[in-house]
């Protein structure tokens, strides 16, 4: 792969490519069976390797499962799932979400978790219907493939902020394949089991996993469309000492 070639299109659709590929990726939450080719999987991380890098450290570890291994693990993390008792006194391997939820963070959440729950119909107060959606994650949502990514627990804060651009160029990569992903922080509390069964060492943490395939148009779950603020409400252009909104 040549890194200084030339773009293999003119700078409009180039830009259009790039710009759709980013702007169509989603969290799909419903997968068709069709299989993924293997080509397919090691192309995608092949192009996120390039992702930017602190010093070139590239801090990614990545762990594919699929079929019987797929299901194994599933079946692993669903029977502790199903076990409240147990499962309520696991914790994740780092914080992920804030302690302490404040708007408009939690307004978001709230928002986009009753707007799945409604596409669903799953009523307010329905535990075990939440309870179920929650643990398709554990089934990589049907999804032919699964991924987990770890990182050496030696590294620091500045190697997530790495880690996070790969996981984006990992899903925009598979969107240019025509393919769909779900990240998935859902797995952090089952970190040991996750590492138990794919033989992950104690000096590698997980960071999340993600799902990828082929989207379930037909689920009505992947009608959800997320709605993101404008570059106005978080960008400030500072210039000539006055600072200005877009």
């Amino acid at each position: 792969m040549n890194r200084l070639s030339q773009p293999p299109m003119s700078p409009p659709l180039l830009a259009q490519a790039v710009d759709w590929a980013i702007t169509s990726r989603r969290s799909i939450r419903a997968f068709l069976p069709d299989p993924v080719a293997h080509e397919d999987v090691v192309g995608i991380l092949d192009v996120a390797r390039f992702c930017a890098t602190g010093v070139n450290m590239q801090p990614w570890r990545v762990h594919v499962v699929t079929g019987d291994m797929k299901l194994r693990l599933s079946n692993a993390i669903a029977d502790i799932d199903n076990n409240p008792a147990y499962a309520d006194t696991l914790l994740d391997p780092y914080e992920y979400y804030p302690r302490e939820w404040v708007t408009p963070y939690l307004d978001r959440k709230k928002k986009v978790g009753w707007e799945l729950y409604g596409l669903l119909g799953i009523a307010k107060g329905d535990k075990q219907r939440m309870h179920e959606q929650h643990g398709r994650n554990y089934r990589f949502f049907d999804a032919p493939v699964g991924l987990l990514f770890t990182i050496d627990r030696v590294l620091q804060q500045g190697s997530l902020l790495d880690y996070g651009m790969f996981l984006q160029s990992v899903m925009v990569a598979a969107r240019a394949r025509g393919l769909h992903t779900c990240p998935q922080a859902a797995f952090l509390k089952y970190h040991h089991v996750i590492a138990e069964v794919l033989g992950i060492p104690d000096e590698h943490m997980l960071v999340c996993g993600m799902s990828l395939g082929y989207a379930d148009d037909s689920s009505v779950e992947n009608d959800l469309v997320t709605e993101r603020e404008a570059v106005s409400t978080f960008t400030t252009f500072h210039h000539n000492n006055k600072e200005t909104r877009p």
